[in-house]
């Protein structure tokens, strides 16, 4: 898939964060997140986060760098350690025990709140577990770029690298939606509507209502968002992770970040 280059990006991104900053002439620029003040007198949200951006461990960074707490943190987990408490996870479906009699560890037992973002595959189990907690009452973002437009070191084929292309995993079609790729469109960042909020795009996908009886979803953002009800849980689906990716785009301190994040947990 065609992808802008390094000097093209970056030049968009700059024009595009002037313009939010400028506050005129544009679409409607990225809403403002509550203060620091109130986020830091309220209690953090425990979320779930499975991802294969460098969102809670930097990339590169050595195991034992890792271990000892000397690495530093991306900027992401930075930002979204202000509004949540992280639980990275692995897996969304139970774990066995170790022997045949211990009970199976359920990764998202106690969760409320959940942030899918750009994963490496889920597994059928994965895709079954993440439908049961949906429907038994959770609150899901899924972010599913089919075409990241951030750099990244490791080389294709490496698992460290970001998943580049999303793989949709079967539970969006059993939700009724289906995520598409225009390669013809251009890498120029945009603002569109999202809720009271806008969200940057570049190089989104496109969201579409494939079957309007399996779930009760309305598109936003110029398609690029999809938000569902889903049994008594709430689905907020993103075709695009460049917030994710650029802190140009991200806000002071990540504030817009996590102004997005809150509208899609709600």
């Amino acid at each position: 898939m065609p992808r802008p280059g390094n000097s093209a990006l970056s030049l968009a991104l700059t024009l595009a964060l002037a313009l939010m900053l400028a506050g005129c002439d544009r679409a409607p620029a990225i809403a403002d997140a509550p203060s620091s003040a109130a986020s830091a007198a309220a209690p953090a949200t425990r979320l779930g986060l499975m991802s294969s951006l460098p969102l809670y461990w930097p990339a590169g960074a050595g195991i034992e760098d890792i271990a000892k707490g000397t690495a530093t943190p991306p900027w992401q987990r930075a930002a979204l350690e202000g509004a949540y408490a992280l639980e990275p996870l692995d897996t969304l479906a139970p774990v066995p025990g170790l022997s045949a009699d211990a009970p199976a560890t359920d990764p998202l037992a106690g969760l409320t709140r959940l942030a899918v973002i750009q994963p490496r595959g889920l597994s059928p189990a994965d895709n079954v577990a993440l439908d049961d907690w949906v429907r038994s009452g959770g609150h899901l973002l899924l972010v599913l770029d089919p075409a990241l437009t951030g750099e990244y070191d490791a080389p294709l084929g490496d698992p460290r690298r970001p998943v580049d292309s999303a793989l949709i995993p079967p539970v969006v079609a059993r939700w009724g939606l289906a995520v598409s790729f225009d390669e013809a469109q251009a890498g120029d960042v945009t603002a569109a509507p999202f809720g009271p909020l806008s969200i940057p795009l570049a190089l989104a996908g496109l969201i579409a209502i494939t079957d309007p009886s399996a779930s009760a979803c309305t598109l936003e953002a110029g398609g690029a968002a999809a938000r569902c009800t889903i049994g008594k849980g709430k689905v907020t689906l993103i075709a695009d992770a460049a917030i994710f990716e650029h802190p140009e785009l991200a806000g002071e301190g990540g504030a817009a970040l996590r102004a997005v994040m809150a509208e899609a947990l709600r």
